[in-house]
């Protein structure tokens, strides 16, 4: 029998097995996920500028549940994990870097467009180093807490501030401080900054205050449509201000673990940041984990 003897039953049985559906759940929201990025890049052209920020951030949270989705329904998957990277850079990078490019920068000319390309292009660095070490041994175990710089979600969604203090009335920002900003969270993507992420955290909800959550993320969703702005804004900066904190708790923790250690062990306390020459080197094995955040 050939590899191309289709006549086998055998063979056809084992080519056409069919895909649960739970594996095909996950893939969908991502890909919804594109489309409302993708429509977000068409509505910053035709300068509806608010249905665009509507559409990043319907995609942030779509992207937010993808990942427990697939997790809670065993649906990861080697596919699902290159699309989620994919749809990442497309709706947290191209996206808003060129939202910024239709509303603002095209103002600064060359200088403008290199800023929202240094985004971009920054934000498919910052996925491709976090795939490179998803799976680093040296990595010690309370770094799994942590980002390493600023992560996609969260970059899109506070580059662009400078859109929503113009909805609030508070002036628009010059051209070239928005240009500037849009730099400053490019080089936090890139940066081996600690970020709290929270995604190891197990929460648990007592059964007397599952009520009162429901109540909470509703009345926050509430907020968020009654007054968007307001809510996003205030959001950025407090996240912004954050981001020394997560810093300040790697570190203690570092210095934690390397009391606890034995002595003539080695722990890293920085973040990892792989060189270009580690980039460039194959894998030693192909297993990857079957969602990306």
């Amino acid at each position: 029998m050939t590899p191309y003897d289709f006549k086998n039953p055998d063979v056809r049985r084992r080519r056409f097995r069919p895909i649960p559906v739970r594996m095909l759940v996950p893939n969908v929201i991502t890909l919804l996920a594109i489309c409302a990025g993708l429509t977000a890049i068409r509505l910053s052209i035709e300068g509806r500028m608010t249905l665009a920020v509507y559409a990043i951030v319907f995609a942030a949270a779509l992207d937010g549940i993808d990942g427990r989705v697939a997790r809670l329904i065993k649906g990861q998957s080697k596919f699902g994990a290159e699309l989620d990277s994919l749809a990442d850079f497309v709706n947290f990078g191209v996206a808003p870097g060129l939202m910024l490019y239709f509303w603002q920068l095209h103002e600064l000319g060359n200088a403008g467009w290199i800023a929202a390309m240094v985004f971009a292009i920054s934000m498919c660095l910052r996925l491709a180093r976090f795939n490179a070490t998803l799976d680093d041994p040296n990595k010690p175990a309370f770094a799994a807490n942590f980002f390493t710089g600023m992560p996609a979600p969260a970059g899109a969604i506070t580059v662009m501030l400078p859109i929503y203090a113009a909805f609030l009335d508070l002036g628009r920002w010059p051209a070239a401080l928005t240009a500037g900003y849009t730099l400053l969270i490019a080089f936090l993507m890139v940066s081996r900054l600690p970020v709290f992420s929270g995604k190891s955290m197990r929460m648990r909800v007592p059964p007397e205050l599952v009520l009162p959550a429901f109540v909470a993320v509703i009345f926050f969703i509430a907020l968020l449509i009654s007054y968007p702005w307001y809510v996003l804004s205030i959001g950025t900066v407090l996240y912004l201000l954050g981001l020394p904190l997560g810093y300040k708790s790697y570190r203690d923790q570092a210095r934690a673990s390397e009391a606890a250690a034995p002595a003539g062990s080695e722990i890293s306390s920085p973040p990892s940041a792989p060189t270009m020459a580690s980039l460039s080197e194959p894998p030693h094995d192909d297993d990857r984990p079957g969602r990306l955040h």
